[in-house]
């Protein structure tokens, strides 16, 4: 069977000084099946973009400011990931500056600044804390996991950088 995800953005956006990351934490949607966990922001790429304009627009809609410089700093596949079994497959970037003030809070849930060290402390989807560390590590290749999930939890982790 052909492998044929839904294609998606995960941003994170930085800081002016570096040492602090934008998170969602998804507290707004009753039946969000990211409900009570903090995630970077982004979302399912449309029929018209490339990546990094999806991740532009994401950015935009989620927290209302405007993407000038980002980074790509890996892609994750996600077989069986999706609420109901469905494959992802994200492109995850780094935003190293922005332009205007981020929302307090969009439809899904609340916009906090976070320490990038303090990053692991929150409530995550469990295989965020398996490539967050790469998202924000010093290395400069890109990483390419797969990360399967069955039944809502991750099977397992790979990945390689290139």
């Amino acid at each position: 069977m052909p492998y044929t995800p839904i294609l998606a953005t995960l941003g994170y956006v930085l800081s002016p000084d570096r040492k602090r990351v934008l998170m969602i934490h998804r507290n707004m949607r009753e039946g969000d099946h990211h409900l009570g966990k903090y995630n970077g922001l982004g979302g399912k790429l449309e029929a018209n973009e490339d990546v990094v304009a999806g991740m532009r627009r994401e950015i935009m809609e989620e927290a209302g400011i405007d993407c000038l410089a980002m980074d790509l700093r890996g892609t994750i596949s996600w077989p069986g990931f999706g609420k109901h079994g469905e494959d992802w497959f994200g492109f995850v970037f780094v935003i190293t500056r922005y332009a205007g003030s981020p929302l307090e809070h969009n439809a899904e849930g609340t916009l906090e600044w976070v320490e990038t060290e303090k990053i692991l402390d929150l409530p995550l989807w469990e295989g965020d804390r398996h490539f967050l560390p790469l998202v924000f590590d010093a290395d400069p290749r890109a990483f390419h996991g797969v990360m399967p999930y069955r039944d809502g939890r991750m099977v397992s982790w790979t990945v390689s950088r290139v």
